[in-house]
This record gives structure tokens, sequence and C-alpha cells, in this order.
């Protein structure tokens, strides 16, 4: 007799247990839970350590050991000027991460009027930011540290769901920005379309004052052979009136040395000028010297994209890995899948609603760590509690393939147990 369609798909109970047993029995010790790049890929850039050398004079004659250029040196903010899609004059290269320019420029729209803005936002009732889901969880935090309200928004194969997205800000004066990670987004990989970037920088917004945090983190970060683009979010708002309504962000962070890299604000000129201006009482300059080494180990736009086949060589071979081991143990089962991002540094794993708790729960007792169920959405609650978010770059290759079967075989468990 042939079982229905619904068992037929659903992991044997006594085989999954059976199964996880010996997972156990293993006594592995395995993270996935940070997209933090491996040994192997902190080694490409280990001459930039033996820089800048005994010349430590910029371009144009800085001392980089001294005081001052608070906008970072010209010669790297030309080489990343193309790919974060900000013209050099608007561009800003500062210190070690992103998240602290994310942060600082928080801060600073709370404590002083934004271009644009008639009130401090720590003057105003509410301030509301939107936060396509799945997504990042570094950016929520940064708005609970705030006390900045989250709203989640559906996040579509193209980018956030401008429909909601459009009828939200056209209606509240409350909401006052949306995080967006336009290129292989965090965690699903998604690649916004140029449709969905023209919509966000021409849509009319109650709130004078609002931002795109625009975290272009994975700008240069290509897995395959199509190198994606997406549309210029800064020249497209500048050309409908709304020039003020970008903040363009980046890093080298997961380009060279994670722990050491520089970070990119970018902006029009009149949100750049009252960054500057704020940014002036807290610190006289940034790492110069840093700012010289990158010039030098990197080059040249050229240079930073040979430099990234590199790391595309350590990377790829793990998220094939992922993508294989998933598909043989989990590619029959009901409610279950994957996203197979062409670029970045997550997949997206997509569990039957309620069991990605218990998958992650199962998954820790067997010594594979992942990412709290709940983390791809704000205040730590997934409402279906159905998304996990896997990173698969940080172990090296065996450790990827075991911990990948090692997830696998607690989804399974996990389904088991519930259909039982």
């Amino acid at each position: 007799m042939t079982p229905p369609a619904d068992l037929a798909s659903r992991p044997d109970l006594e085989a999954a247990r059976a199964a996880y047993d010996e997972l156990k029995a293993l006594g592995m010790k395995l993270d996935l839970t940070r997209g933090k790049p491996s040994a192997a890929q902190l080694d490409l850039a280990n001459d930039l350590l033996a820089l800048p050398g005994s010349d430590l004079k910029a371009a144009d004659g800085t001392d980089t050991r001294n005081y001052g250029g608070l906008q970072g040196l010209l010669e790297l903010r030309e080489i990343f000027a193309g790919a974060l899609q900000v013209p050099v004059a608007q561009l800003i290269a500062f210190g070690n991460g992103s998240l602290e320019l994310m942060h600082d420029t928080l801060v600073h729209a709370m404590l002083s009027p934004l271009p644009g803005g008639e009130q401090r936002w720590v003057d105003q009732e509410r301030v509301v930011f939107l936060c396509p889901v799945p997504g990042y969880d570094r950016h929520y935090g940064v708005c609970e540290r705030l006390g900045i309200e989250m709203l989640p928004v559906p996040m579509t194969d193209e980018g956030p769901d401008m429909a909601v997205v459009e009828e939200l800000v056209a209606a509240d004066p409350t909401i006052k920005g949306i995080w967006c990670v336009p290129k292989y987004s965090n965690p699903t990989g998604a690649v916004y379309s140029d449709e969905v970037v023209r919509r966000l920088a021409t849509m009319p917004t109650a709130a004078p004052d609002f931002r795109i945090m625009w975290d272009n983190a994975y700008a240069v970060h290509h897995l395959t052979d199509t190198a994606h683009e997406v549309a210029d979010v800064l020249a497209l708002a500048t050309e409908a009136g709304n020039a003020d309504r970008v903040f363009v962000f980046g890093s080298t962070s997961k380009i060279t040395l994670a722990g050491a890299g520089v970070s990119f604000f970018g902006a029009s000129e009149a949100n750049l000028a009252w960054w500057l201006a704020l940014t002036a009482k807290r610190t006289i300059g940034p790492d110069k010297i840093n700012h010289l080494r990158h010039a030098r180990f990197l080059g040249s736009p050229e240079g930073v994209a040979a430099h990234m086949a590199k790391h595309r060589a350590i990377l790829a071979p793990k998220f094939a890995a992922v993508e294989r081991i998933l598909a043989e143990r989990l590619g029959d089962v009901d409610g279950v899948s994957w996203t197979q991002p062409d670029g970045g540094y997550f997949v997206t794993l997509t569990v039957p609603a309620g069991l990605a708790s218990a998958t992650v729960a199962l998954a820790k007792d067997a010594g594979v760590v992942l990412t709290p169920a709940g983390a791809t959405h704000p205040y730590g609650k997934d409402p279906d509690d159905a998304v996990i978010r896997l990173a698969p770059s940080f172990p090296v290759l065996d450790e990827v393939e075991k911990a990948t079967a090692g997830v696998a075989t607690c989804v399974q468990l996990a389904i088991a147990q519930q259909g039982a």
C-alpha cells in the first residue's frame, strides 16, 4: 500500500532518532553561527601587515601619522567609490567596521536634526524603522539600543515587498528609515532588482527626514561567474529630488582583515557635511596609516576584484557542499527549502513552521552550534519559527560538510517528532 503523500515525504521517526544518536556519538564541536572569514581567507591579506613601509606619505603628500583628514585618504576612496556607487567627493573612509558607522550615524540622528528634518529623533514620540525579514540581527541590535521601534516587512527574492513599504512610509511620519542589504542580502542572498531600488529612491514618504540605511556589505563578494550589480540608489534618489534620503555603508571587513579593516560612508553633500561636523566632535581623524596600507595592498578596483577571486576559490566549495548535502538529505522533505546565493556569506534554511527552535536545540545538543532561531527577525521573534541562518564561511570544508549533514539530521528528527 502506498502511503499518503504527506507521510511519504516525512522522515521516519525511528530512523531519524537512530541517525541523531549516531550524530551525538561523534562528539562534534562545530560552529555555523556567524559569517566570519576563515583563517585561510585572512591569510590572503597577511602581506598587508608589512605595509605601508617607511614611506608614510599619502599620494597628496599628507603625513598619515598625524592628526586630521576626517574624510579619509583620497586614494582609498577612489578604489571603492565605484563598487559602492558613491562619488569620490561624497565618500568617507573611516574606522574598522561599518557597524560602528551605522551606529554612530543613528546616534547623530537621535541627537541632531537631519538635513530635511526639524527635530531630533530623540525628541519625537516614536521613531520606527522598517526591517525586511529575514534580515540582519546586528541592525536590529542597534535599533534596540537606541529605542528605535522595528516593524517587519516581507522580503522577496528581489528585495523588500515594495507595495507594503510604500503604503507604510507614505502614511506614517514616525517611520524614519528602512534597513537594506541590497546585494547578496543577509541572510537570504537576494539581490535587489532595479525596480525595487527605483521605488525605494523615489517613493513618497510622510517623514521628510526618512533615511535608507543602504548596507552594501557584499558589494564585491561574488560566489559565481555572475557578478551581480544593483541600481545606483544614490543617483536615482538624487534625480528624484531625494538626494538626502540615502546613507550608503560598506567596508573591507570581509575583503582584507576583519579585525583591522576600513569602513565607508557615502551620502549627499548635505548629509556629508552634517555627518562630518558632528563626527568632528568625537575624533580628529581616522587611522590613515591603515588607509594607506589598504590602498597600497589593493591598488585599484581591479586589484580588489583579483583579491576577491581568491576569496571565492575558498568560499565557493563550502557553499556548494551545503547545497549538495541539503539537496541529498532534505530535497524530498515537505516544507523544507533553502536559498542558493550567488554571493555573500549565508544560506537561509526554512523548515516547517514551529520547528526552527527545535532544530537549533537538537543541533546544539549534538555539538553543532547555530545562530539562535529568531535572530533573523526584530526582537529575536520569528512568528513562524521557521527560519534558520547557516554561515558556512568560517569552518574548513570538512567541518562544513559534517555540520551541514548534522543540521539535516536534526531537521529530519524535528519533523518526525512533530508528526509522531
